[in-house]
């Protein structure tokens, strides 16, 4: 595909008028301010509309769209416990299956291409991946409230079958994690086995991190003094890459750990703040080097995967908390969104649009009464564009998304079997 004379953010997350962008395989073959000589096959016309890079979800829960308003107006702990993890325990992987689906036609819709889902009922999850050609960094959310060791509970079996089964299956597109899911939620045992196998095999980890202020508290009666980052550092869990969800209840000692061992503070404003969990200090980290990459979080929790929310919250709270109106620009925004998250999944060529890179690109349509006059294209993106004003999503150079189509999603389908599987569990309860 070629886009043709269109507006697109550029790889240093500028906007830049009049541009050709020129797709081929599954790769960004062509990007510059003239038409190329050479034929990409369809022209896409730019008029009217905007290209930027897809977005990365860094923190998701995909399963949970079948907890879309089912557990509102609650503090995290009451949230989890009265809530979630009762309904949680009812789930099949069979209504695990379409609920996926469905989160992944909503992040379709809303211009993501990628997402780094930690959650159960893995192998329906990764079949939905599969299916459906959007990119997912996949784990299996590791607990245990018991001394068992690691070799013995279920998740070692889990893990080990998901990383034969599915790690970089899909020319790539699925890759699997290791995760614990909290300090709270394990023991020091379970994160150093699941560390060491990260080691072993060569995998990124993904966990939650300093969510609460209650959460840093216990952790720091639990253990000596320490704070999550620390804890967790001290374990050496932090050997390979990681995604740190949440880290809201952090500071300037943890903020080292997290820039010296390479670990990826990923914010989540809508459920932080719907849950009262607080201000993640995003611009204190970037300040003090740290990576910083964007989620959603749960649709228990946010209610909704819409990336474009999520980085319009992140501005503007930034601004807010700090009292600078100058915290978090509009490039750094986008690059949060975007790059930052391609980073943080381990995927190097992504993220931006660059020749060479892969051709995960979202198309916005910028002929809208809230996006005139266009000023500044970046500015009006992370400030007044919202995830229906996408038109057209791409990923690995596939079209997934255009114009309310969905080329391999019945999203009808899944729409009717999550209702159906809610109205299950509930039964169960």
């Amino acid at each position: 595909m070629l886009f043709s004379d269109i507006q697109i953010i550029d790889e240093h997350f500028q906007a830049k008028d009049h541009q050709w962008v020129g797709t081929r395989g599954d790769t960004i073959a062509y990007v510059g301010s003239c038409a190329p000589t050479e034929d990409f096959g369809e022209v896409y016309s730019g008029t009217g509309c905007a290209l930027m890079p897809g977005m990365y979800n860094a923190h998701a829960h995909a399963p949970m769209t079948l907890l879309r308003g089912y557990a509102e107006n609650l503090p995290l702990q009451q949230w989890l416990n009265d809530r979630v993890f009762p309904f949680e325990a009812k789930i099949t992987d069979e209504e695990a299956y379409p609920a996926t689906l469905l989160a992944i036609a909503e992040m379709l819709r809303f211009g993501t291409v990628s997402f780094s889902d930690m959650y159960y009922f893995s192998d329906a999850r990764a079949h939905a991946v599969i299916e459906s050609g959007i990119k997912c960094n996949l784990s299996e959310a590791a607990l245990s409230f018991t001394d068992t060791p690691y070799s013995e509970l279920p998740i070692a079996r889990v893990n080990e079958h998901l990383i034969d089964a599915y790690h970089m299956a899909a020319n790539g597109r699925l890759k699997i994690d290791l995760s614990i899911h909290a300090e709270y939620t394990s023991n020091p045992a379970l994160v150093e086995a699941v560390g060491q196998l990260a080691v072993e095999r060569g995998l990124r980890t993904h966990i939650h991190l300093a969510e609460t202020q209650t959460e840093t508290r216990e952790c720091a009666e639990r253990h000596d003094g320490m704070s999550p980052a620390a804890y967790f550092d001290s374990l050496g869990f932090f050997r390979m890459p990681c995604s740190a969800a949440h880290c809201v209840w952090t500071t300037a000692d943890d903020w080292a750990i997290l820039r010296e061992r390479g670990v990826t503070a990923v914010t989540n404003p809508a459920s932080n703040l719907k849950l009262a969990s607080g201000i993640a200090p995003v611009a204190a980290m970037l300040d003090a080097g740290v990576a910083v990459a964007l989620g959603t979080d749960g649709p228990a929790s946010n209610n909704n995967h819409d990336m474009f929310q999520d980085m319009y919250l992140l501005a503007l709270l930034q601004k807010g908390a700090s009292g600078d109106p100058c915290a978090v620009s509009p490039a750094q925004a986008l690059q949060i969104a975007t790059e930052n998250g391609a980073r943080a999944q381990g995927r190097e060529d992504c993220g931006a649009i660059k020749q060479g890179n892969k051709a995960d690109l979202v198309v916005v349509d910028v002929d809208q009464p809230h996006l005139h006059p266009a000023t500044d294209l970046a500015s009006n993106l992370v400030y007044a564009a919202h995830g229906s004003d996408v038109v057209l999503t791409m990923v690995d150079g596939a079209v997934l998304y255009r114009d309310g189509e969905w080329p391999t999603i019945d999203v009808e389908r899944a729409e009717a079997e999550t209702d159906a599987a809610f109205k299950r569990i509930i039964a169960r309860l």
